[in-house]
């Protein structure tokens, strides 16, 4: 197992100034958002190489891995970096809640905030255009 993350892939991240990048995890066979966390070259490193997904505690400053303590572990069934290189989506297969609140996803517990639901407007060719690809 490689010791550090592939040069190919850490020269892509555009991370914040903390030296971290937002990855965003989702259920693998249903699509479901389940929470966010920080990874930086060694968190995304292990996530890549041992199946299981560790991020960077910016809290405690240190690394955890999904479901140590909880056993509510996350399962890697792909991993991939956005279009600019600052966010990541985790496929995985998640073993019981993903919040640290007990609750199946983190947006449970944060609730709706109301925003104003969008139509789409029927006139609108590039609309139109779009559903058509």
């Amino acid at each position: 197992m490689p010791d550090v993350l592939d040069p190919t892939i850490s020269a892509r991240l555009k991370r914040d100034d903390a030296g971290l990048v937002a990855a965003v995890v989702q259920q693998h066979d249903t699509g479901e958002v389940l929470m966010v966390g920080w990874m930086d070259d060694e968190a995304l490193r292990r996530t890549l190489t041992e199946g299981r997904v560790t991020f960077w505690s910016r809290s405690r400053e240190e690394y955890w891995r999904k479901g140590d303590t909880s056993g509510h572990a996350q399962y890697v069934k792909a991993v991939s970096m956005d279009c600019d290189g600052d966010a990541l989506l985790v496929r995985v297969d998640q073993v019981g809640a993903a919040c640290h609140t007990g609750t199946r996803t983190c947006f449970e517990a944060g609730g709706d905030l109301g925003a104003v639901v969008g139509e789409r407007d029927p006139q609108d060719t590039n609309q139109r255009d779009e559903e058509n690809r």
